[in-house]
């Protein structure tokens, strides 16, 4: 890879690490700068690739929300839990199940998504302790740790949105709190996709290192600003994030 083009694309892997870091979707950004900067090197790479960096800038964000903010270990922790092994089914399944068959099914909620943050603009704003149910608990730990985690390893971009919705509207969490959950959770799916990419020989260690430091910057100063400027930021950001995912995947059906 040319310096040049390098050098582009870890400015890229920096902004990813900054969306991560606050929503999620920083795929959104790292993959196709790398199907652009490497357009011979096999998909199954790249997606590994941008797994490693992604892992790193998704574990230094946790690292930062922790200090600064309790998670509910009830949920947190099976939920993260379930996501090891249901991302690492769902990128074993990405080399028999082409991802264009489920892309109808995510902008459809995707499209779910930006209306229900839209026009629920208090959802998220303070927690609500009221939905934090037995049964809801349960509900999420399923919706999140084996449906998003699978998502995440057959297609990825957007992970964190899904995850951060999930704890919101189902369990009552803050998105502040949420976006913290969130990257715990996502640091597993992270871990349990790049396992399978890893051992299948997909993954371009030595540029995946590269951006995992370019990552981490964006990361730490993506949940600096998510802490200080709290709910109402995130919730800006989220809109803007599955806009422009419902976007990409409406280009990339209609190209």
């Amino acid at each position: 890879m040319d310096p040049e083009i390098l050098a582009l694309v870890m400015g890229v892997a920096v902004a990813a690490g900054w969306v991560d870091a606050v929503v999620g979707g920083g795929g959104l950004l790292l993959l196709p700068a790398l199907l652009v900067a490497a357009p011979a090197t096999p998909l199954a790479t790249l997606l590994g690739t941008n797994k490693l960096g992604a892992v790193f800038g998704t574990v230094s964000a946790a690292i930062a929300y922790s200090r600064k903010v309790a998670v509910d270990r009830r949920v947190v922790l099976p939920t993260a839990a379930l996501a090891l092994l249901g991302s690492g089914v769902g990128a074993a399944m990405a080399a028999a199940l082409t991802a264009e068959v489920l892309k109808p099914v995510i902008m459809v909620v995707l499209a779910g998504v930006a209306l229900l943050v839209y026009f629920r603009p208090a959802m998220g704003a303070t927690p609500d302790p009221r939905l934090r149910t037995r049964n809801r608990l349960l509900a999420v730990t399923a919706l999140a740790g084996v449906g998003v985690s699978l998502y995440d390893g057959l297609i990825g971009p957007g992970t964190g949105v899904f995850l951060i919705i999930a704890f919101t509207a189902v369990v009552g969490m803050d998105f502040v709190s949420a976006s913290a959950s969130a990257k715990i959770v996502n640091v597993c799916t992270n871990l349990g996709a790049l396992t399978v990419f890893a051992f299948g020989g997909h993954v371009d260690w030595l540029l995946g290192l590269t951006l995992a430091v370019c990552t981490i910057i964006g990361a730490q100063i993506g949940a600096r600003m998510a802490l200080r400027r709290g709910s109402g930021f995130v919730r800006a950001v989220l809109l803007v994030v599955v806009l422009a995912l419902l976007l990409r995947m409406a280009w990339d059906l209609l190209a």
